[in-house]
């Protein structure tokens, strides 16, 4: 076996395969003997069939599967031989002749990564703690989610909620379809168009009232957006909203069984900076990624791109599946996924390099760890524990999480890392948004 090599780009290669043809001819012959003894041909004892018979009638299918196996025990030979390592799949065109048999096998190589200058990685961490106040904010929202609404016979304020009748109206088309009939409006929600909310203020029931307002540009409905619309409006009904005392029953409500409003705080407290806990993880992690993707440069194949934008879509295609979609009237362009996949490849490719080349090995203590941490906010932790370790791929995703982690932790060990003290809920008003 004769093998070489054409670099046609940084990562593309043409490699060539050459196979005598006594070692074609050695196969074939055993391949044809062995058929010889099963083939049942008319005028011929079974086992008895002439060689040159079965070579007429048989050889040329067996000469070509006789190649098909030859590239497949060839190719990843010649691969070894030449310490090449393929990304995606090869595109293979073959040539039999009387001379041999050969072929050409075109394909990416991985690239190279020289990971020079990890200690001269800049990296900003977040650091942030769980205060009263933020824990204030949070049993307040708390108490909003569970408010009762209250009939008042008085003019509406901010943080009412308002019932009405309305209708709309732009550039001639009534685009409400008719009247819209008992609809909720909390004012100060900014659920409607900027500046509707603001003209319920102040208006009693049974009044009515007529005003423009311009849509937003970026109005999820093009037809009204940067439009400007007069829209009618009839007060039904006025209510105002009722906030639950913090009392046993409504701490009891969340899981506290002590009731007392000690222990529903420290509770809280210790759910938000577990969350925090989270969210700073995430975002060092990410400043890390952004300084190694800016850091180290490298050209990704193709390849391997393709298969990440497929990954990328497939959660889309499988929605899209379930609403009884066809994928391809999805209008899913390539562009928006390519920028994503190719970050995604290189940071792999990069980590890949990292772990192997500084033995970065998973820590299995972490992984215990990490999944009793994830457990702490569910009833029956055990039982979560034990479900994670009960199936290979739950427990493989958990190991992935860990050992990315874990390089992270050996990355920023070597950096420059400067700390930025934030506040809570700026780091949560953040990852919210």
């Amino acid at each position: 076996m004769q093998v070489s090599v054409e670099k046609t780009s940084e990562l593309s290669r043409k490699m060539t395969v050459n196979v005598p043809e006594t070692v074609v001819q050695e196969k074939m012959a055993e391949r044809l003997k062995s058929l010889a003894r099963e083939v049942k041909i008319d005028g011929f004892r079974p086992g008895k069939v002439p060689q040159a018979v079965v070579q007429k009638m048989y050889g040329s299918k067996v000469r070509d599967e006789i190649a098909g196996d030859l590239i497949q025990s060839t190719y990843y030979e010649a691969l070894q031989s030449e310490s090449l390592r393929p990304a995606g799949y090869p595109h293979i065109d073959h040539i039999d002749d009387a001379d041999g048999f050969s072929y050409t096998a075109i394909f990416e190589v991985y690239p190279e990564i020289v990971l020079d200058g990890l200690d001269q990685l800049e990296v900003v961490r977040p650091i942030a703690t769980v205060g009263d106040v933020d824990v204030d904010n949070i049993i307040e929202k708390l108490r909003e989610q569970k408010k009762t609404w209250e009939v008042v016979e008085r003019a509406a304020q901010e943080h009412d909620q308002v019932t009405l009748n309305f209708s709309g109206v732009s550039e001639g088309t009534n685009f409400t379809n008719g009247k819209v009939e008992n609809f909720l409006v909390e004012i100060g929600a900014k659920k409607m168009i900027p500046g509707f909310e603001d003209q319920l203020v102040g208006l009693e029931v049974g009044a009515n009232k007529s005003f423009e307002l311009t849509f937003p540009e970026e109005y999820g409905n093009a037809e009204l957006a940067g439009k400007t619309a007069e829209f009618d409006i009839e007060v039904i009904k006025i209510e105002a909203a009722t906030l639950p005392e913090i009392d046993e029953a409504f701490i009891k409500a969340y899981g506290v069984d002590e009731g007392s409003v000690d222990a529903f705080r420290a509770d809280v407290s210790d759910n938000l900076s577990r969350e925090l806990k989270q969210v700073l993880r995430g975002k060092l992690k990410n400043a890390v990624m952004d300084a190694l993707y800016t850091k180290f440069q490298i050209t990704v194949p193709n390849a391997l791109i393709d298969e990440e934008v497929e990954r990328l879509m497939t959660p889309y295609i499988e929605s899209a599946k379930r609403q009884k979609m066809k994928p391809e009237d999805m209008l899913l362009p390539r562009d928006v996924f390519e920028e994503q996949a190719k970050r995604r490849v290189a940071l792999g490719l990069i980590l890949g390099e990292v772990i192997q080349k500084n033995a970065v090995e998973l820590d299995a203590n972490k992984v215990r760890a990490t999944i009793e941490e994830l457990a702490k906010s569910y009833e029956h932790p055990e039982d979560v524990i034990a479900w994670y370790y009960a199936d290979e791929k739950r427990l493989h995703d958990v190991e992935q999480m860990v050992l990315e982690d874990q390089v992270v932790e050996w990355l920023v060990a070597q950096a420059h890392v400067s700390d930025e003290s934030v506040s809570f809920s700026d780091v949560m008003d953040r990852q919210q948004q």
